[in-house]
């Protein structure tokens, strides 16, 4: 079987700050006109006037992923600069109300609110979505339903969003409990095979409820629009170094399963229910707590887990020419994730004797600082 070429893209959606308040700002016309100016498609708006998304060319390897990512992040920083904005890439604005925001007029969008009510309201939250290139359908299904058991431990060592409406969730991902809140979410559904999910999906499509499965909002999808399989799982991170972690993890997990395949093996597939409580715990957690390892019947820490999963990609990561990044992951797991770091920033606030309104201000004012860190 011919090896696929598992490139990669990564999109991102960051939300804008005032540089003074730190208050959600929305994207001036004449920002999104600058930055469509030297970005071309690869910049849009998102679902709220406040967000901007960014998504990478088509890329070979990580070296180009960092590449295309910086000038992307350091374009929108510039950009917004001159407007006294600036993006964070944390998956939920620590101060903000839902409740003060709009939704950015186009048919897309409008469309969206249409159909989903109160609910789409919600969704002042970013994610990172990591598309790796599979251009066979039956190996895109065959590896999402392998995949899925690695959805909480993206999830977990993504973590960025504590904080929602000034207080602190007790959650490291709040950003999936809103998100949840939408249809056709959560884990994917374990398909046996490409025809079991195209038939699945052509039911909702001919009945009217979807146009096409860009409407399937999936942890983990086949791309409508690519000939990838798209991790959809993660929150957005504050610096650019964990983003191409996490996208080099997902890339070398997958060339794993693939590996496995063409020696006419496999992942063993476990219940959903069982990923789905692993999942909870990465939501709950991030990297502070174990996850279950099912095969051995317990809760590993996080350190340990990692470990094996390095040692387990190990072969990928290298053929790749990814193991840098790859081995990242411990010092993401080793220091926290954005969630621990903005805890920290908050208890140093407090500690201080700001006002409430100053620590998560201050907070904001340490995602404005990370964003910039790796350009």
């Amino acid at each position: 079987m011919t090896e696929p070429a598992f490139s990669m893209g990564i999109e991102e959606e960051y939300l804008l700050v005032d540089l003074e308040s730190y208050a959600l700002a929305e994207a001036p016309e004449g920002l999104m006109k600058a930055c469509v100016a030297k970005l071309e498609n690869q910049v849009s708006p998102e679902f709220l006037q406040c967000q901007i998304e960014i998504g990478t060319k088509v890329c070979a390897d990580i070296g180009a992923a960092r590449e295309d990512l910086k000038r992307l992040r350091n374009t929108v920083a510039e950009e917004a600069a001159r407007f006294n904005l600036a993006p964070i890439a944390a998956s939920c604005h620590p101060l903000a109300d839902w409740k003060n925001q709009h939704h950015t007029d186009k048919d897309r969008y409008n469309s969206l609110q249409r159909d989903l009510g109160g609910v789409a309201r919600r969704m002042l939250i970013c994610g990172c979505h990591v598309h790796v290139g599979l251009d066979d359908d039956s190996l895109r299904a065959d590896l999402m339903r392998q995949m899925a058991y690695f959805l909480p431990h993206l999830l977990a060592l993504s973590t960025s969003s504590p904080f929602w409406q000034g207080q602190d969730t007790q959650m490291a991902s709040y950003r999936i409990s809103v998100f949840d809140n939408l249809p056709r979410t959560g884990l994917p559904p374990q398909f046996h095979n490409w025809q079991d999910f195209q038939r699945s999906v052509d039911v909702l499509v001919r009945l009217g409820v979807i146009e096409d499965s860009s409407k399937i909002w999936w942890d983990l999808r086949p791309s409508a629009r690519f000939p990838t399989l798209e991790t959809r799982i993660m929150d957005v991170s504050p610096r650019m170094e964990d983003t191409l972690a996490l996208a080099a993890l997902n890339q070398s997990l997958l060339r794993m399963l693939w590996r496995l395949r063409v020696k006419n093996q496999r992942w063993r597939i476990y219940e959903g229910f069982l990923i789905a409580e692993n999942r909870w715990r990465a939501q709950r957690y991030g990297v502070t707590e174990g996850l279950i390892d099912f095969g051995r019947g317990e809760i590993v820490p996080f350190k340990e887990l990692i470990d094996e999963l390095l040692v387990l990609v190990e072969e990928d990561a290298g053929t790749l020419k990814c193991q840098q990044e790859v081995d990242h992951l411990r010092r993401i797991v080793a220091n926290g994730t954005s969630a621990t770091r903005q805890r920290k920033v908050l208890a140093a606030a407090k500690a201080e004797g700001q006002s409430h309104e100053d620590q998560m201000r201050a907070v904001v004012a340490h995602l404005v600082e990370e964003f910039h860190a790796d350009l």
